[in-house]
């Protein structure tokens, strides 16, 4: 029933060049998650002697201990893991399998009317999430609340999450995972799996505030049955790119620039 399902999905969504039938095999995935724990140990040292390199120079005061509860610190160690991930899944398609990079990815282009669809929808997506009422335990404070510290915090949080997030976030989930799935169980699964790992890597952000958890599970099957019904991960990308910006347009808004951030998050 599954593989019945599959096929009629597959067979209303545009054609995509024909892959090696290897791309993207448990191999490819085992390969993978070793490869993100590689990169996760990596980019901690990298970012650990970037700190030691410039500390001197800049007059940092910031000692090792402290450094994991500095939000520029670790906004720097995650965009140094995704550069690490990007390059490994380059370097998997382009030279490994010699496939265009963005269709083995399943990136198709979008009219400027199909964008400006997407990009409205993840607007509505956003409001919705905020009008959304509590329904799980929710903590007045958790780890990403504390990290918006400062306005200048909240602006490299913001460029963060608007700039670098969705495209990698997309990539992984909705471009890498999303596509084994599919073509090991059905998409169904790759839908419901792809929607669960998201939440999950969002856990340790929300620890305690397990609502906003509940939220960004239903936004990650969102973006999932974009990717799904579409057969491309651009759709995706801009659902979760507006929906991004837009939860920051309005956080930038409700503290006067982020000047009054700290009274609105912490009382």
């Amino acid at each position: 029933m599954v593989e019945q399902d599959h096929l009629r999905v597959e067979s209303s969504r545009p054609s995509a060049p024909t892959l090696p039938q290897n791309l993207w095999s448990v191999r490819d995935l085992f390969l993978f998650i070793i490869f993100a724990v590689v990169a996760l140990v990596a980019a901690n040292f990298l970012a650990l002697g970037g700190y030691a390199l410039l500390r001197p120079l800049f007059g940092w005061k910031a000692v090792s201990q402290t450094l994991y509860d500095d939000t520029f610190f670790l906004v720097a160690l995650q965009t140094i893991f995704h550069v690490l991930v990007f390059a490994y899944i380059f370097l998997l398609v382009v030279v490994n399998y010699r496939q265009p990079f963005w269709e083995a990815l399943r990136w198709r282009a979008l009219s400027p009317r199909a964008a400006a669809n997407y990009f409205g929808g993840g607007v509505l997506l956003a409001l919705a999430v905020l009008a959304f009422p509590p329904i799980l335990p929710y903590s007045e404070t958790y780890p990403l609340q504390r990290l918006f510290s400062s306005p200048q915090a909240a602006y490299v949080i913001g460029a963060f999450a608007i700039f670098i997030a969705p495209f990698m976030e997309e990539l992984i989930f909705r471009g890498v995972l999303f596509r084994f799935f599919e073509q090991r169980v059905g998409l169904r699964f790759a839908v419901a799996a792809t929607a669960v790992l998201f939440a999950a890597l969002h856990v340790s952000e929300y620890w305690g505030a397990w609502n906003h958890v509940l939220l960004i599970f239903f936004v990650g099957v969102v973006f999932s049955l974009a990717r799904g019904l579409t057969g491309s991960f651009a759709p995706s990308f801009v659902l979760h790119l507006a929906y991004n910006a837009s939860l920051m347009l309005m956080l930038f808004i409700g503290t006067r620039q982020f000047q009054t951030i700290g009274s609105v998050l912490f009382g």
